[in-house]
């Protein structure tokens, strides 16, 4: 093996870990992360869309009510 050959070889390999292997490693990771948040982010808005419709519906019966008079 040719010194620069080497030299890249070292670069690319730390230890008996490869960069490319690290880097797949912190993909796999971040999906994983960006997926809880996901099914997180979509409790969330369910539970506001559900206030929400709460809130309209107490609205409407009060109008109503106050129509029925």
């Amino acid at each position: 093996m040719r010194e620069d050959e080497s030299t890249v070889f070292l670069l690319a390999m730390i230890g008996d870990i490869f960069v490319g292997d690290i880097i797949f490693q912190l993909f796999l990771l971040l999906m994983m992360i960006a997926a809880v948040a996901g099914v997180i982010l979509l409790f969330v808005k369910f539970r506001k869309r559900n206030e929400r419709l709460a809130r309209v519906e107490e609205k409407l019966d009060k109008v109503l009510s106050e129509k029925e008079k």
